[in-house]
């Protein structure tokens, strides 16, 4: 079990949506795999958060795949991390749930986060879209959030330096050392938080 200086109540901690909640690497590499013939790649290959940097496919069908993503998760077969749906659903009795995403429309997402989480009511999830990376500090700062789980070292740095603490979902592209706060799997997630 992972320690923390106190345990988190729910309504102190929000949530990253791809690379935490959605598995959208996996959907991207399926694409790649059905529609584009890329059958050499692997998760593991993914060893940085921008993936032009690490692996050698086209860029325009990068960009292709990643707009199908974020336009369509329904279409693209996107899917939750393995015990995502399970913990947040554990959550929503307890608190509304906040999502900060960089992605530019918060609705396509939303629509699938409700298809997960059927349980929750629509005013107990809060999905905000900033478009940008480096606009969820601002927005995690207006909300009066303590802890973020992110997949992005970039924005992790960005948290720390204003004062949010920062949660690491482990990923491939974002190994090796850091100052935060690490976590490998929902499980750990959950056994931070506490309830009343």
């Amino acid at each position: 079990m992972i320690r923390l200086p106190k345990p988190i109540a729910p309504s102190e901690i929000a949530f990253d949506i791809d690379g935490v909640i959605a598995d959208t690497m996996e959907s991207f590499l399926n694409i790649a795999r059905k529609e584009f013939g890329i059958t050499h790649l692997k998760k593991d290959h993914i060893t940085s958060y921008w993936l032009e940097d690490c692996i050698s496919i086209p860029i325009h069908i990068t960009h292709a795949i990643i707009d199908r993503l974020v336009k369509d998760p329904f279409g693209t077969a996107l899917t939750p991390i393995e015990g995502a749906r399970e913990a947040l659903s554990t959550l929503i009795p307890h608190s509304s749930l906040t999502f900060v995403t960089a992605r530019p429309d918060s609705g396509p997402i939303t629509e699938w986060l409700h298809s997960i989480l059927p349980e929750a009511t629509r005013h107990r999830l809060n999905v905000i879209a900033t478009g940008e990376h480096a606009k969820k500090v601002d927005v995690l700062k207006a909300i009066g959030v303590s802890y973020f789980v992110e997949d992005n070292l970039d924005t992790c740095d960005s948290l720390y330096r204003e004062g949010i603490n920062a949660i690491v979902f482990d990923q491939p592209w974002n190994r090796g050392h850091t100052p935060f706060l690490r976590v490998t799997s929902w499980k750990e997630i959950m056994e931070m938080i506490k309830f009343d």
